[in-house]
């Protein structure tokens, strides 16, 4: 999934590269394309907010990474929608209690799946098949692993959901979770 995103976001990149405009008043680094076929945006700016959960009291940005710890990417053209965004946090509670949170926080948007798996990301699949479009729409999320140390809630359908991935952090000490936003669509519909 991750990887038909990259390569997706990085054609667009390729062929929209002479039109962009990087914001330079913010201190994240955007790119915004837009032409009248397509818009992209590749970006730092993803928070708990715009995943659609509240941020866990007292988190703070992952950080002593080389990864980037937070990403806001978007492709909409006619035929196609995407919009992923991720943010890793980290928490001095113990993942339990991190969990407990969001468990109650992700009701909202339906039944949430508890997954476990060997990473973050460990079981996400978004199908691209053009088998029967409507009940693609309404199929619900699963676990594919169940085995590991990553606790994942998991709430929606294939097309539109939220993830929060939680872990114990480096030495036992407290929590590292990730909060993942994915929604996908074909000709119709709105992301």
């Amino acid at each position: 999934m991750y990887r038909q995103l990259a390569v997706s976001f990085a054609l667009a990149g390729m062929f929209t590269f002479p039109a962009f405009s990087q914001d330079s008043d913010s201190h994240d680094k955007n790119i915004d394309v837009h032409i009248p076929a397509a818009s992209l945006h590749i970006g730092e700016d993803a928070d708990a907010k715009k995943i659609g959960v509240p941020l866990y009291p007292g988190a703070r940005l992952k950080s002593g990474d080389e990864n980037n710890n937070q990403a806001n990417l978007s492709l909409f053209t006619e035929a196609f929608g995407m919009k992923l965004v991720v943010a890793n946090y980290v928490s001095d509670d113990a993942p339990s209690k991190v969990l407990d949170f969001y468990r109650d926080k992700l009701k909202k948007y339906g039944k949430v799946l508890e997954c476990h798996s060997q990473k973050h990301g460990g079981d996400l699949d978004v199908h691209d098949s053009d088998d029967d479009k409507d009940s693609r729409k309404t199929k619900e999320l699963k676990c594919d692993e169940n085995s590991g140390p990553v606790t994942e809630l998991k709430v929606g359908t294939e097309d539109n959901q939220r993830i929060v991935a939680v872990e114990p952090a480096d030495e036992n000490k407290g929590a590292k979770f990730a909060l993942v936003y994915v929604h996908t669509r074909g000709k119709q519909g709105d992301i």
